[in-house]
């Protein structure tokens, strides 16, 4: 099991957690699979930017973003190099700290 520490966020975890990952799930897998209820409006499927989250700890050892990711991520509102659709990014064996950015571009949440 792989650790992943999600830092507070006032709507969908405002205490913070830490999870317990299996390698080779999607960080937004995780996150739905405790309960935080990240925005994924394309049903996880790398069709929007509302699951973006950003990787403070641990980045370099996620799967590698590919060119659909990329495009995405370029429209992400608050990108940063360690951004990543939380939908593509999966778990391998190293901890990570992740922070659920406050906005997404997504004017309507949906309720999933």
């Amino acid at each position: 099991m792989t650790q992943v520490i999600v830092l507070p966020h006032r709507d969908f975890c405002p205490e913070g957690a830490a999870l317990e990952a299996e390698p080779g799930e999607t960080i937004c897998q995780v996150l739905l699979r405790n309960d935080i209820e990240i925005e994924h409006a394309c049903e996880m499927s790398c069709a929007c930017t509302t699951c973006h989250v950003i990787v403070r700890e641990g980045f370099e050892s996620l799967s590698e973003a590919d060119e659909l990711e990329e495009d995405y991520l370029d429209k992400a509102w608050g990108l940063e190099p360690e951004s990543r659709l939380s939908c593509q990014a999966v778990v391998n064996e190293e901890p990570l700290v992740v922070e659920i950015p406050r906005y997404t571009i997504n004017h309507a949440r949906e309720h999933h």
